[in-house]
Parts: structure tokens; C-alpha cells; sequence
């Protein structure tokens, strides 16, 4: 459709100059000007919104992606559940923290049988990399 329209000034310009007459050059060039403006910034437009479908949702070496925090938010629950459940662990004195699939416990057992399980409750949990068991013994 553009090349039919220059084509078609193109033509018009040739006509006016086999008559002697000066062509109508502002016309044709606001009208050629404009278009070259609408294409850049559609082109702009398109190239930003790539940009935010490709990157929108990857993780980054500093933070998780979207699908990665859920991941890692569901392996945490899972943990508090599952010290929960083990009457030898006190579990409300036990810090859980999990990213990219790695937990970390934290905070103070009365004994190192504490300590040991909850280590081994935090890597029977499905999805769990492995455990950084930082438990201190009082």
C-alpha cells in the first residue's frame, strides 16, 4: 500500500513537470514524513513489547522469577509442616527460608537430636535441593 502511494506521487510529480508547473514538495513530504514517524514508533512500540514478553517473568543471578518464588514459597510451607508434625523439633523456635529450592534453617534447639531432625524433616520434603542446617544447639 506505501509503495503504491509513492509510486502514485512519483507519478503526479513527473506529470507536473512535463507541464512546466512546480510540484506541491511540502505536501508530498509532510505526507511521506509522517508515515516514517508512524512506522519508527510502531516499530518502537513492538520492540518494547517483545522486550517485556520475553523478560517479564525470567529470573535474573539476583532474584527469582515468578514461577520460582511460588516454588520455593510452597517448599517452605511444606518444611513448617513438616516440623510441625515431629514432636521431637520445636518448630515455632525453627526460622525456615528457602530459595532456589535450597532451605535454610535457623534459630536455637535444646539438642543436637533436634537439630539432626529437623534436618532430615526439611529433606524428606519433595522439591527441597538440599538443607542448610544453621540450628544452634543451646
Amino acid at each position: 500500500m506505501q509503495s503504491f502511494a509513492y509510486i502514485s506521487t512519483l507519478t503526479k510529480l513527473v506529470m507536473l513537470r512535463v507541464k512546466n508547473k512546480k510540484p506541491n514538495l511540502s505536501h508530498t513530504m509532510k505526507t511521506s514524513l509522517s508515515i516514517s514517524k508512524f512506522a519508527a514508533l510502531l516499530a518502537l512500540t513492538g520492540g518494547l513489547a517483545l522486550g517485556a514478553l520475553a523478560g517479564g517473568c525470567a529470573s535474573t543471578p539476583t532474584s527469582d522469577s515468578t514461577g520460582q518464588y511460588v516454588d520455593d514459597t510452597v517448599i517452605t510451607t511444606k518444611v513448617k509442616s513438616a516440623l510441625l508434625g515431629d514432636d521431637a523439633v520445636k518448630s515455632f523456635a525453627v526460622s525456615v527460608e528457602t530459595a532456589k529450592g535450597v532451605v535454610q534453617l535457623s534459630g536455637f534447639v535444646d539438642t543436637s537430636a533436634q537439630r539432626s531432625a529437623a534436618g532430615r524433616d526439611a529433606s524428606a520434603v519433595l522439591g527441597v535441593k538440599s538443607v542448610q542446617n544453621n540450628l544452634i544447639v543451646k
